[in-house]
């Protein structure tokens, strides 16, 4: 009978045996119950050796039980010496860039202000007009606005010309924009021999509506002349005052000249001459209303039918004239028309008729326009209107005057042209090279 074998306790050919676990260390046989062979685990939460990795080609494969030889320690690429003046310009050259960034920040957002305040200062235009001094004390608590009406008055213009030129309807732009409490009061400089009676009709309306609008009152000072479209012109202000020697009046219309060569003979002509000539002569005529208003003029000649259709037409517009400055002079019409006629008379003469209030000198006129509009001459400056700013051109604004044109200058290489060169012949005396008035 056959005794059973006890199994052996020695591990089977070609499996070490696996060492007894020491006091104070695991066994690495068994762990949760489950066996370890190998060395590896494959069931349980033992920790797990770290990998390894296979021998680099060519060396020789451990012996089991033995522990591999360490790696050798990989080579490091040696530090770059240090460069302080590369470093130093990096740093000096991001700085620079972060200041200049900066600095151009701060540049658009001033441009961004200022921009939106003369924008905002536009919705008011007595808020964005540039004035200059014109008299009293530049810290005065009252401002009275004046308003240089100097010049042809013209109704608009392109804001060039040889000559003073102002725009009648950019002034009542300027009248109609202002609120009461913009100014003290009005003043109409004078210096003009009038105009189209369209730019003067404009101005004058626009006096009408600022005086109803703001309550405020509109003193008109004549400083050598406002004569037809000026009298027009500043007929509804609350006072009148003209400056010694000055001219005040012609009420009244024309048109002209209206001329006529009779039987021409050859058309010719040089920088002297008018180019035609004739055998029957020219005449020159201009039509008008109001006596004596073509005074001066040497020529005669119309026929009946012509003179008719003009002269009606020219006597609605002289009428609305007369009647104009009737109801704001207080002067009866039949008065202007058979007394005043379109003469123009000294400054006490103009007082007598009724077209002018006072005659007094520069100084003394402002402090009464001040007195006349309610504050104290003491304490009252007059300004006036000026060329916009630089920002404001930016905007669009024109460089000139508002209401007024920018008169042109020989010194700008331009030429003016005389009658003498253009036109219809005119009676003169001319002495000197023709070339300085003919371009």
């Amino acid at each position: 009978m056959n005794t059973p074998q006890t199994p052996s306790s020695q591990p089977p050919d070609g499996i070490p045996p696996v060492p007894d676990a020491q006091p104070g260390e695991p066994s690495t046989a068994a762990t949760g119950g489950q066996t370890a062979i190998g060395g590896q685990a494959t069931i349980g939460t033992a920790e797990q050796p770290a990998p390894q990795l296979p021998p680099p080609a060519g060396a020789p494969s451990p012996v089991p039980g033995t522990v591999p030889p360490p790696r050798p320690p990989l080579a490091v690429a040696p530090a770059k010496p240090d460069k302080p003046f590369a470093r130093g310009f990096g740093a000096g050259f991001g700085a620079a860039l972060g200041v200049g960034a900066v600095l151009v920040a701060l540049a658009l957002v001033s441009t961004l202000g200022m921009l939106g305040v003369a924008l905002i200062g536009s919705r008011n235009q007595s808020d964005s007009l540039t004035t200059t001094h014109v008299w009293g004390p530049e810290n005065a608590k009252n401002t009275l606005l004046a308003l240089n009406i100097n010049g042809t008055i013209e109704g608009e213009g392109s804001g060039t010309s040889f000559s003073a030129a102002t725009y009648g309807y950019e002034i009542a732009d300027e009248l109609d924009a202002l609120e009461a409490d913009d100014y003290a009061g009005v003043v109409l400089l004078m210096d003009t021999p009038g105009g189209t009676i369209y730019g003067a009709r404009a101005i004058a309306d626009a006096v009408v509506r600022y005086q109803e609008r703001t309550g405020n009152k509109v003193v008109a000072y004549v400083q050598s002349m406002a004569a037809s479209g000026g009298m027009y012109a500043m007929a509804p202000a609350d006072l009148i005052i003209a400056d010694h020697g000055t001219f005040t009046g012609s009420i009244g219309v024309i048109m002209g000249p209206i001329t006529v060569y009779h039987d021409v003979t050859a058309t010719t002509g040089t920088i002297l001459e008018s180019g035609v000539e004739t055998s029957g002569g020219i005449t020159s005529e201009y039509l008008t209303q109001g006596t004596g208003k073509d005074f001066g003029s040497p020529w005669r000649d119309m026929t009946e039918q012509e003179r008719a259709v003009y002269t009606q037409g020219m006597a609605v517009e002289y009428q609305a004239f007369v009647d104009f400055v009737s109801e704001h002079r207080d002067i009866p019409a039949s008065t202007i028309v058979d007394d005043l006629g379109a003469f123009m008379f000294d400054p006490d003469t103009a007082v007598t008729k009724g077209l002018v209030d006072e005659v007094m000198g520069r100084s003394e006129a402002f402090r009464e326009a001040a007195s006349t509009s309610g504050v104290d001459p003491d304490d009252t400056r007059i300004v006036a209107p000026s060329m916009p700013g630089a920002l404001a051109q930016l905007l669009g604004a024109q460089a000139r005057v508002p209401g007024h044109n920018v008169p042109l200058s020989t010194g700008e290489g331009l030429t003016p042209t005389s009658s003498l060169c253009t036109g219809a012949p005119a009676v003169l005396a001319f002495s000197g090279d023709a070339s300085q008035v003919c371009g």
